[in-house]
């Protein structure tokens, strides 16, 4: 396991492209994010290869369903290996009790992490999805959720990431989706922050997809990145 802080999210549509790139990179420089897309296409042999080429994988499905099922599925994603999976926050607190337990015998467990809000939702779309309250107060209102049912920490973004270490200490880890270093796109994430700002906000993993993955050179971009870190001061 490597102790980088960057996820690099392998938004790729199939396999072949996802190891291609991952043969650009090293384990050590960072790790691989393997969402719905790319896990419906490819499943959890691309997954194995990628364990077996040396890298952490987070396995991003947002599992969200009944008790029984969640429970099957994050033993099922512990016994491939994975580094971190995680569930959503709104399925409530059996359903966060029954991943928790799921994992916990595995021989490596996976560090399990909650969802809170999308980091494509804005505040039109949480009232229009009835949930009352601004952005922050249910994003702190589903990670303490979270915290009670024993997961490791919450996906949110680098915008509540200071609020939420705050609240939470340093213990509960913050992984934090639209990073986007100075000078990229958007793309459709609305609460983004540079890897500087996301990581003096509190973040300890941030999650970066096209800015790495559609780059050039991704190597010379994941080094820019981690210099940026390391001189964060």
């Amino acid at each position: 396991m490597n102790g980088s802080r960057i996820i690099v999210a392998l938004d790729f549509a199939d396999a072949a492209e996802a190891l291609t790139f991952a043969a650009r990179v090293q384990p050590g420089e960072c790790r691989l994010k393997i969402g719905l897309e790319l896990y419906t296409r490819a499943g959890p042999v691309l997954v194995t290869e990628l364990i077996e080429r040396g890298f952490d994988v987070f396995l991003d499905l947002k599992y969200h369903d009944i008790p029984t099922t969640v429970a099957r599925a994050c033993a099922a994603a512990a016994q491939l290996g994975v580094w971190m999976l995680n569930v959503h926050a709104l399925g409530g607190a059996r359903m966060l009790e029954a991943a928790r337990a799921a994992i916990d015998s595995a021989p490596r467990r996976p560090l399990l992490i909650g969802v809170t809000l999308l980091t494509s939702h804005t505040a039109a779309d949480v009232q229009q999805i009835g949930l009352v309250g601004d952005i922050g107060t249910q994003v702190e209102r589903l990670a303490e959720s979270v915290r009670a049912a024993g997961l490791d920490g919450v996906v949110c973004a680098a915008t509540e990431a200071a609020q939420l270490r705050r609240r939470f200490g340093n213990e509960f880890a913050l992984v934090t989706p639209g990073i986007r270093p100075a000078g990229a796109t958007d793309d459709d994430q609305r609460r983004t922050m540079t890897p500087r700002e996301a990581v003096r906000a509190g973040s300890d993993f941030l999650v970066i997809g096209r800015p790495v993955t559609r780059a050039a050179d991704p190597f010379s971009v994941l080094q820019s990145i981690r210099a940026e870190l390391a001189a964060r001061g």
